[in-house]
């Protein structure tokens, strides 16, 4: 199908190419053409004339001057486009020659191919031999096959939701968007192929395309199949194409030395003594003991509890001889943004790494190396995905008692998810958040002013790293959403309060707790009944 297709292309260039010459052609022959009676009367002088003899013979040159270099004019425009069929014919050649060898074909004859044209024409064919495009492959497990996706021409069907959670959306990312338009149209293209189409077939367009199906195995490629109406009723037309994956190529070999690299972690904080006390024995083993390039920014809002958040702080300094810490106090109602804000730009010291950080996170010592790897002043800024923890009186609320908070730390899906919709932990260089415009200093209270961050560096041409860590996360804890809040944000403080307690399997668990109850004890009384 691949060969017919090109050689649909190769003729409609050919064609194309006729009638270029043919048009050029015409006009020759109409700038050569002798003028009318009129036309001669009006342009030339007579012969007789007042003018003599002289002057007719100097407008002939002229026109013969003309004339000649018109047709030289039009000779370099033949030659030229003589040199361009023959550079297409031979793009198509070579095209043909690949994509033959590609589908499994026998190669087109003429000289072979350089080696490293043949290397990659052998591994496109293996990608396509290796991939479920003419028969099945047998698999381990349910859980080995790679299911399908559907698509119209306004939605697509996925299982894979992401951010948005839609089972059916029109394409938000440009790529997919792209991806699907690109294939209807190269099925198209196909359907109206002169080497494919019967006479007087009529032209298919994207109003008879009714479905497809696509999946990706990322290490083979994408397998399309797309049906379009046919010509009469209860008739399909399917096509099936496959875009195979090239092979790796090294774009850049880098070495990194960060023993030097200091990271600023800043937290904002309002009250919540005990929370700072277990986020402090996280940072002093994490930090101190083990990492020892830390430096700490704590913005506390108000005075209440101040002391003791001060008293915590002096005495993990003069227990681990830790100096590298800032204690900066703010008037007015708790704002996280102005909290970091504030921290980013207090630093009077080189340009430095800024982690914003939140007192309920944990973290290891491998994730700030972490954080150091993804991110470049100038080019790139690390928003990790952290792993957000469930109610631990919920999953293990059927244990004796709950363990202790390492053991709870498992990335499992009975303990906790992966925390996408959350931006509000990130690594990046103060000098980016200096440039990109800091937070919005107008968001009070919860939510927000992480999101409009994040989206202006997607605005921006740094490179966003947005990717799940194994180290970080988001410890629970009761979630109260005040009165005090805008509309938005007390949705976002209740959704993000809904998903935070436990997994749908847990939650279904607790709200029939009382038909699963009343289940055990029939079947008690039955046992017993037995018995006697």
């Amino acid at each position: 199908m691949v060969r017919r297709g090109l050689l649909g292309w190769i003729s409609r260039m050919a064609v194309l190419l006729v009638l270029l010459c043919c048009t050029v052609s015409v006009l020759y022959m109409l700038a050569c053409t002798p003028k009318g009676d009129e036309e001669q009367a009006l342009g030339l002088p007579r012969a007789n004339g007042p003018t003599g003899k002289e002057s007719y013979q100097a407008v002939l040159q002229e026109r013969e001057e003309q004339h000649r270099n018109y047709v030289s004019s039009l000779k370099r425009q033949i030659a030229q486009l003589k040199d361009e069929l023959q550079a297409r014919s031979a793009q198509l050649r070579t095209g043909q020659e690949q994509a033959s060898e590609a589908a499994g074909l026998h190669p087109a004859p003429g000289p072979p191919a350089p080696p490293a044209q043949a290397d990659l024409l052998a591994f496109l064919r293996a990608q396509v031999s290796k991939a479920e495009v003419q028969t099945g492959v047998k698999l381990a497990t349910e859980y080995a096959a790679v299911p399908f996706e559907s698509f119209t021409l306004q939605k697509v069907y996925q299982l894979e939701t992401g951010l948005t959670r839609h089972p059916e959306e029109k394409p938000v990312r440009k790529d997919k968007r792209d991806e699907l338009v690109e294939a209807i149209e190269s099925a198209l293209e196909s359907l109206n192929s002169p080497a494919e189409s019967a006479p007087n077939q009529r032209a298919y367009t994207a109003s008879d395309f009714i479905e497809g199906i696509y999946r990706t195995e990322r290490d083979k490629g994408t397998l399309y199949e797309l049906t379009f109406k046919g010509d009469h009723k209860h008739e399909f037309k399917r096509l099936i194409l496959f875009r195979p994956f090239g092979p790796i190529m090294k774009v850049k070999k880098e070495k990194l030395n960060m023993a030097n690299t200091l990271i600023n972690i800043i937290v904002p904080l309002a009250k919540r003594v005990d929370k700072f006390r277990q986020f402090m024995q996280n940072f002093r083993e994490m930090c101190i003991q083990q990492d020892g390039r830390i430096h700490l920014t704590v913005v506390y809002f108000g005075k209440e509890e101040m002391d003791e958040v001060k008293g915590i702080l002096e005495n993990t300094s003069k227990a681990a001889n830790f100096r590298n810490f800032t204690f900066i106090q703010l008037n007015g109602e708790f704002s996280r943004g102005k909290g970091l804000d504030v921290g980013a730009r207090f630093w009077k010291g080189s340009n430095v790494l800024l982690f914003f950080c939140d007192v309920d996170i944990y973290f290891t010592s491998e994730f700030l190396n972490t954080c150091r790897l993804n991110t470049q002043p100038g080019k790139k800024v690390f928003y990790p995905v952290l792993f957000s923890q469930y109610n631990p009186g919920i999953i293990y609320g059927h244990h004796d008692a709950v363990p202790p908070l390492e053991q709870q730390l498992v990335i499992k899906k009975e303990t906790g998810f992966w925390r996408d919709f959350g931006f509000g932990m990130t690594c990046q260089y103060r000098s980016d958040f200096i440039n990109i415009g800091g937070f919005d200093l107008d968001i009070k209270g919860w939510g927000g002013e992480d999101v409009h961050l994040y989206r202006k560096y997607l605005h921006s041409n740094l490179i966003v790293v947005r990717t799940p860590v194994r180290g970080l996360f988001h410890l629970w804890h009761e979630k109260r959403c005040v009165d005090e809040l805008t509309p938005e944000q007390y949705k976002m403080c209740m959704q993000s309060k809904a998903m935070n307690e436990a997994a749908h399997g847990q939650l279904g668990m607790l709200v029939f707790r009382h038909e699963i109850e009343a289940h055990l004890r029939r079947q008690k009384q039955k046992t017993s009944s037995k018995k006697t």
